[in-house]
């Protein structure tokens, strides 16, 4: 069986990424760790009181998987679809191959998905060895953190494929990612914060993500609502497929 011509495209960036994977360490990697030391262990040695019945530590290493997630996923659709765009134009490039609009964009997303991959695996490792996975339905916090990581990355490829300027990706980082990292559960529950706040929480896909992969990692799951969960993340995925459809070919078809 012929191979999807998509599978090229997503060879591109993991031989890429194989010339550049050292400079992502810091931020796919340490970052989040340092994060779980600092806090979860540092913080959480002076919080002597349950957060949500679990100590402190197990209560926000699920949060920040997901939260890395969301900005593996989030980074990975900014610059490098401007870039492949206006600044290196490899969309273009790989459009003069037998390849399509829809190649290109299944490629890249297909790329973000395996990066989102291999920080998940190597995060839940170090969840593992800090003792905070309770539940065999840990290793289902692999595809949880993944679909929370392209339910930002699609709509974001799709608003990217429109950018002529990085203006807006600033934009995105302070009035969306940043208020997400910090009012999503990741760090408290959210019914922490004032009452009118709370229903805007609940409606972002950050705290679906913070959700399903707490629930899975401490074994503290609920069917509905964990499907819920799910569905809302693969939904909001699946729009952002389809606005990418359209932005994507609307500016490489000329």
């Amino acid at each position: 069986m012929a191979t999807p011509l998509w599978v090229r495209a997503l060879g591109y960036w993991a031989y890429q990424y194989r010339r550049t994977w050292r400079s992502s360490i810091t931020t796919s990697f340490l970052y989040p760790v340092l994060y779980l030391a600092a806090i979860g262990v540092g913080l959480g040695s002076l919080i002597h009181h349950p957060v949500d019945g679990v100590r402190y530590v197990d209560f926000i290493a699920p949060g920040l998987l997901a939260a890395t997630a969301m900005q593996i996923g989030s980074n990975e659709a900014m610059y490098p679809v401007m870039m492949g765009i206006k600044w290196w134009r490899t969309y273009f490039a790989m459009l003069a191959t037998p390849l399509r609009v829809l190649d290109v964009l299944r490629g890249h997303l297909a790329w973000i998905a395996v990066r989102l991959t291999i920080v998940s695996v190597i995060y839940l490792a170090v969840v593992a060895a800090f003792g905070v996975a309770r539940s065999p339905l840990a290793v289902l916090a692999l595809p949880a953190a993944v679909a929370t990581g392209t339910a930002f990355a699609a709509p974001i490829a799709a608003f990217s494929a429109t950018q002529d300027k990085d203006v807006g990706f600033t934009t995105i980082y302070r009035f969306g990612l940043i208020p997400l990292f910090l009012f999503s559960g990741t760090f408290f529950p959210v019914t922490q914060l004032p009452g009118w706040l709370q229903p805007v929480a609940d409606a972002t896909p950050l705290y679906h993500g913070v959700s399903l992969c707490r629930g899975l990692v401490l074994g503290q799951l609920s069917l509905w609502p964990a499907l819920g969960d799910a569905l809302y993340l693969v939904a909001l995925t699946a729009v952002g497929y389809l606005l990418a459809r359209r932005t994507f070919t609307r500016r490489l078809v000329v």
